[in-house]
């Protein structure tokens, strides 16, 4: 990550990916055939255009996915499964930048430990030293 606004963007997108799902999978497990309304959907599109800028370097998904199409209605078992799959990938991102340094973890900024801590990494490749 290159700035603290990088980090700040990257946790705001973790816990909005962590909400959408958890209402939706609900919406899902009661209807998982039924079209998402046009107002949660673009609640939807905005988090993941919002996490396609974010996820760069072979962090994103889906090369070939941008947005769901408004035309379109996505299914709650669709839209549970695309996000399902942006929160594993954020996930990711922000283990690859966590080091561990003093008996804690902190986010990297440009490859240095910052000041800013971190939750413990989940996946391969989290504690860079």
């Amino acid at each position: 990550m290159e700035s603290r606004e990088e980090v700040e963007a990257l946790e705001k997108l973790i816990g909005q990916l962590e909400g959408l799902h958890s209402e939706i999978s609900q919406l899902a497990k009661k209807s998982p055939n039924d079209g998402l309304n046009k107002f949660k959907l673009k609640l939807v599109n905005k988090v993941i255009a919002d996490g396609n800028a974010l996820l760069q370097g072979g962090y994103r998904p889906f090369d070939d996915f941008e947005l769901f199409e408004e035309d379109d209605l996505p299914t709650n078992s669709d839209v549970t499964m695309i996000i399902s799959q942006y929160i594993e990938q954020s996930e990711r991102f922000r283990s690859d930048n966590v080091l561990y340094d003093r008996s804690r973890y902190w986010y990297s900024i440009n490859g240095a430990i910052s000041d800013i801590p971190a939750k413990t990494p989940t996946k391969v490749g989290g504690e860079k030293k």
